[in-house]
């Protein structure tokens, strides 16, 4: 997925990801397989709210109030960025 994450959809970090505190780069970072990305603290809020319980919807709406302004569209993007590299998935809400 290289487009565009639905407001409904419900993103988690895949299994294979953990977020963690590193202590020398004193941010968070993302810890993959060979990989770690050390995250700014706007991204580590977003991913901190991605359980697999929250919609990206909720996800904005939170975010908009922690912070004065934000922008669905560069949450969305973030997100599907992080998708296209299968850092995390995202389950989509059917509704039932």
């Amino acid at each position: 997925m290289t487009g565009t994450v639905p407001l409904t959809g419900r993103p988690a970090l895949a299994r294979f990801v953990k977020m963690r505190f590193d202590k020398a780069r004193d941010r968070q970072v993302l810890l993959g397989p060979e990989t770690v990305v050390t995250l700014n603290p706007t991204g580590a809020d977003i991913l901190g709210l991605c359980d697999g319980t929250r919609s990206v919807a909720d996800i904005v709406d939170e975010l908009g109030r922690r912070y004065d302004r934000v922008v669905d569209d560069e949450v969305t993007q973030f997100l599907a960025q992080l998708v296209a590299r299968r850092w995390i998935a995202i389950e989509e809400d059917t509704g039932a």
